[in-house]
């Protein structure tokens, strides 16, 4: 064989394998298929999303891993039961809010943005993977025979309101959908009334009138399920921050630990790789629908206020026993919460000194 005919057949080899490579036997051809819910709303910007990027899985892994895309409630019906599937192995993942295991799993209150703590993107994908906080949420979730692949940008959460508000003050007496734990915890400490829905309850409650306002998500997925038509205010943070309570608001990819190990090593980090750049495009197109979505509030006469920074220190000093509280409810909690603490004390951050935890103790 000439040299020319060699690097032919080399150069041939090499395509192939870049267009399959993770097919290497008999069992990777056969492929695998994950069945995974979202708590995305069906037809919401998130939705779309989520559902193009497992619709793209069997051809990126050359048809060792197939995933189906499933909506919020169309196989569990609830939180709890999502997180019960997905142990049991009816659905074999989740695309959940990280921080809605904290009743069963209290670290996880600190896995995802919290009241007055780390408040920008960056800050969390510097504390999941350069501060080993991955492996940290990977422990914890192990127990649970779980397996947490990897964090997702989201979005902050805003609050919609049928009444003006421009200040913490002006929360005292009014009814507030907010999820629960450590942020309900803080916001009743300024007079709010909190009450826990799940999202597709908040419409008909503004509607109604039986709440004065709602957390919820950012403006574009709230823009979709027609909060523009049932309040007239939004309430953001400074300018820069759109939320003080929940100002990254993390999902993540979390499967089945016996489907995880199932996976070939190489499909394993070929997984783990594609929930990396899938967290950067989706928290791009969430923020680009963002924009879109503030014109179209505007247009339907929706008013934005912000709360002064000021407001944000009251917050945080409110906040802090919270944070504390919640910190000693379990060993795991702690070690995730000293973390941060360190972060946020660091000269980088310069968030809190030792004059603002005086007196707290892990």
């Amino acid at each position: 064989m000439d040299i020319k005919s060699r690097r032919g057949l080399i150069k041939a080899g090499v395509i192939g394998a870049m267009a399959a490579p993770f097919i290497g036997n008999a069992e990777a051809a056969a492929g695998q298929t994950w069945k995974v819910q979202s708590t995305w709303d069906a037809g919401t910007t998130g939705y779309k999303l989520f559902e193009a990027w497992c619709n793209g899985f069997k051809e990126k892994s050359g048809g060792e891993l197939t995933i189906m895309p499933f909506a919020a409630k169309s196989v569990a019906a609830d939180n709890n039961a999502l997180f019960e599937a997905v142990k049991s192995g009816v659905l074999q993942g989740m695309n959940p809010w990280t921080l809605y295991w904290a009743g069963k799993m209290p670290a996880t209150v600190f896995l995802s943005s919290y009241p007055a703590g780390p408040d920008q993107p960056a800050q969390w994908d510097t504390m999941y993977y350069g501060l080993g906080m991955l492996q940290m949420a990977r422990d914890i979730y192990a127990k649970q025979g779980l397996y947490f692949v990897g964090t997702i940008q989201h979005d902050a959460n805003v609050i919609h309101s049928k009444v003006p508000i421009t200040s913490l003050e002006e929360m005292k007496g009014k009814k507030i959908r907010l999820p629960g734990g450590m942020v309900s915890e803080v916001f009743q400490q300024f007079g709010v009334s909190t009450v826990a829905l799940p999202g597709s309850d908040i419409f008909p409650a503004l509607e109604k009138g039986t709440i004065d306002a709602a957390d919820f998500v950012g403006p574009a997925v709230n823009y979709d399920l027609g909060f523009h038509q049932v309040t007239k205010y939004i309430l953001m943070g400074p300018p820069g921050t759109m939320s003080i309570y929940q100002p990254v608001d993390l999902m993540d990819l979390t499967v089945n630990m016996g489907a995880w190990k199932r996976l070939s090593p190489k499909m394993q980090a070929f997984v783990e790789d594609q929930v990396k750049t899938y967290s950067l495009s989706h928290y791009v197109a969430i923020q680009k629908a963002n924009i879109e979505a503030m014109g179209k509030f505007a247009a339907a006469g929706t008013s934005v206020s912000r709360l002064s920074q000021e407001d944000v220190d009251k917050f945080r000093r409110a906040a802090i026993p919270v944070w504390y509280n919640w910190a000693r409810k379990d060993a795991d909690a702690a070690k995730v919460f000293k973390l941060q603490l360190d972060y946020m004390k660091n000269g980088v951050m310069g968030y809190l000194t030792d004059a603002d935890l005086k007196g707290q103790k892990l």
